[in-house]
């Protein structure tokens, strides 16, 4: 799977795929292990209202309605760095938030940027403000091509997709619209799959869209 197979997949497809790839920004490199998958506008082809494109483009989003393979970043609470990889064609906005992966090299750099959280038995990039502090990620890389080997942040997707058993699949963490999709992905096993919490604001259980 390369760039043109994250113009043609749906998010949730592409959200499995990304699993077992690897993001590299300078010398720290982390292997994902935790992933989101997010639609876009309600006349859309994946229609989701906790997507940050679902009222359409603004200056904010536009990112996501441009080409796949590219960063999107953003603040969560105006303080956490969360990044994302865009899927589908240009003009169709979509895009999955990496969640949580394993620092695979770089860890004397992650230590410094993570403190004593950067050695837990998680390790320092769990979670998606976690992964982007690790990862050093901010929002001047917003809108980076990740497959381009000469950029700031670089993917590379893993040779085999994890497939059955070795995927864990289950609801988003923390949005309270369409908050019961089992849109999360993560790698079965890995210690870096941050922890479940449904939103207090999320209303009664959505009917599931794959």
């Amino acid at each position: 799977m390369d760039v043109r197979d994250l113009e043609r997949g749906r998010p949730v497809d592409v959200a499995v795929r990304l699993l077992g790839g690897i993001v590299t920004a300078g010398e720290v490199v982390v292997r994902i292990d935790e992933v989101e998958a997010y639609g876009g506008p309600a006349d859309g082809p994946w229609p989701d209202p906790a997507s940050h494109s679902f009222r359409g483009p603004t200056a904010r989003n536009e990112v996501m309605f441009g080409p796949a393979g590219h960063l999107y970043v953003y603040l969560s609470y105006g303080m956490h760095v969360c990044i994302n990889v865009t899927c589908g064609p240009v003009g169709t906005a979509a895009a999955v938030l990496l969640r949580a992966g394993e620092v695979t090299a770089g860890h004397e750099l992650v230590d410094s940027r993570r403190g004593s959280a950067g050695r837990s038995a998680r390790g320092g990039a769990s979670g998606p403000g976690n992964l982007g502090k690790a990862l050093g990620v901010g929002l001047v890389d917003n809108g980076t091509d990740m497959f381009d080997d000469s950029a700031p942040v670089t993917l590379q997707l893993r040779g085999r997709p994890l497939k059955g058993s070795a995927v864990g699949c289950g609801p988003r963490v923390g949005v309270s619209l369409a908050a019961d999709r089992p849109w999360r992905f993560w790698t079965q096993g890995s210690p870096a799959v941050s922890a479940y919490r449904r939103s207090p604001r999320a209303s009664v259980a959505d009917e599931p869209e794959r």
